[in-house]
Order: structure tokens, then sequence, then C-alpha cells
């Protein structure tokens, strides 16, 4: 079983309406759940703010209109019902998942009088520990793929990947794309540190352009340290000096070993980077509250 199975929280989101966790308000005719056709980004939410919200809706509506997902014009529409959410569920520190279902479509379509559902739900912040165990997975990303980077619903083969890397006493897995390159985990970006550079796969290696990622490259500033995209292989993260992982969940997380061998982790680079970004966190929280 997956180990980060957390129980959601008693109320959760479906349209304009705060119902119980139990409630039955999805149809099997709706064509995204039984496809996997929608979009959904995982948020954290910090003194009951959820955090860089702007980037995870932007994000949505790109892969949403690549996914052909009808999507709210707003991102009023999923704030203001998400705030309602963490309000009812009287939660500070939570994590959030807010996921956008396409409802027609194809010959299974059912009833609907709505072209997508809004489902939010919430859940209790995940202790990631002092650091990950990555298992390694080749041709686990197709680089060259028009939906590559793309967030969407469907989402059981990282789960599959990530179940078998737990049965296997690690926490996640290193996913290498057709060329060979590291393009990411399942569900986190891949950083190293090597003396005062710091390093991510570029996007077109197959990764997802992660909120925590883009927040590292375009905002986060510490003297000293450069962060730049460059093409990585398996061998470049083996001899850096520390490699982290980072994701909405996990800010920036040590990767302890790669395939049971172990990485060196100095800290150097992710403690100075982790201090900038919970900062940046801060003021951004502060600022919307």
């Amino acid at each position: 079983m997956l180990s980060f199975n957390y129980a959601v929280h008693s109320l959760v989101l479906h349209n304009d309406d705060i119902v119980p966790a139990s409630s039955a308000v999805l149809a099997p005719g709706q064509v995204g759940l039984l496809s996997g056709w929608g979009v959904f980004s995982t948020l954290r939410v910090s003194r009951g703010i959820p955090f860089a919200f702007e980037r995870h809706f932007e994000r949505m509506r790109r892969d949403a209109a690549i996914l052909h997902v009808p999507f709210p014009a707003e991102p009023e529409y999923i704030r203001d019902r998400a705030l309602r959410l963490i309000e009812a569920n009287r939660v500070r520190e939570a994590t959030l998942r807010v996921v956008v279902v396409r409802n027609r479509g194809g010959i299974w379509e059912g009833p609907s009088s709505r072209d997508f559902d809004l489902i939010g739900l919430l859940t209790t912040l995940k202790d990631w520990g002092a650091g990950v165990k990555l298992a390694v997975r080749e041709q686990a990303r197709h680089a060259a793929s028009p939906f590559r980077g793309v967030k969407m619903l469907s989402w059981a083969l990282n789960l599959i990947m990530l179940e078998e890397a737990q049965q296997r006493g690690m926490a996640e897995v290193l996913l290498l794309n057709e060329r060979g390159e590291v393009s990411e985990c399942t569900s986190a970006n891949v950083f190293m540190a090597r003396g005062g550079q710091v390093f991510t796969p570029p996007l077109d290696a197959g990764c997802l352009p992660g909120v925590t990622r883009e927040i590292l490259l375009d905002t986060i500033r510490v003297e000293g340290f450069s962060i730049e995209e460059k093409l990585l292989r398996l061998e470049d993260l083996l001899e850096a000096e520390e490699v982290f992982i980072t994701s909405t969940t996990r800010n920036l997380l040590p990767v302890c070993s790669i395939e049971d061998r172990p990485l060196q982790h100095t800290g150097v680079a992710r403690n100075a980077l982790e201090s900038a970004f919970e900062r940046y966190v801060d003021e951004y929280v502060a600022h919307k509250s």
C-alpha cells in the first residue's frame, strides 16, 4: 500500500457546495472521471492561505487548454471556493488538492448540466523526514511528447512506479526520459549542487514545471549561488555535492541515496535556498492575509 495515504478532511468542495466527504455527488457518466480527463494541482495551505495560488492556477489553465478541458476563466472562481473549504474544515496548515474534471465528450458521456466539475480536498501535511531514498526508472518520461509537462488527472502510472519503489524501501523514483537524461520524480522536481552552482533539468527533458521549481528559478536569489537549467544524467547526480527534490509539500528535501548508493550531502546550497524560500512563503502569506 502507498505510505502517503492520509485521510481526507471531513468536508470537501464540489462545485459551489461544501459537502461531507462521504456524499455521493459524482456520477458514473462523468467522462473525466472515467478517462482521467482533467487537470489538478496540489497546494500548500499556510496559515489558512493557499500558497502561490496564482502560479498553480496559471499552470492548470495552460494544461487545461492543451487537454481541451473546460476551465474557469477567472482565478477567483477557484480561490474563493478553496478558501471556503479551508474555513469550513477549520484548518490553518494543510495540503489542498484542486481538481477540474471534464464532464462531456465520447460515447460514455452521462447527463450533466455542467461542462466541468470543480473538486477540492484537504489533507494533513505529510512529514517527509530528513531525507529521501530514490529508486531509478528508465524510459519513464517521453521528452518528445507534445503532452510533456502536462499535469493531467490520469496519474496511475506515477502511482504504480511509486508503489513499486516503496515496496523496495525507497520513498520516491528518479525518472529518466527516452534519452537516458534525468527528468523528474513522480511528484517532485530534481536539483543538484556543485559548489555555488545549482542545476535542474530543463522542461524539454520531460519534467513538469513545478511551482517550487519555478520560484527557485525566477524569484529566489541567494548571494554566492546560481540556479540554472541544465541537461543532467544519472552520473551527474551520483557525483554531485548534494541532490535535493522539490515540491509544494516538500519544499527542498535532501536525497540520501539513489538505488541504495549513498550520496554526498554538504547541505550548503539546500540550506541557503530553503531559508530564502521559507522567507518568500512568509512574505506571500503575510501579503495575502
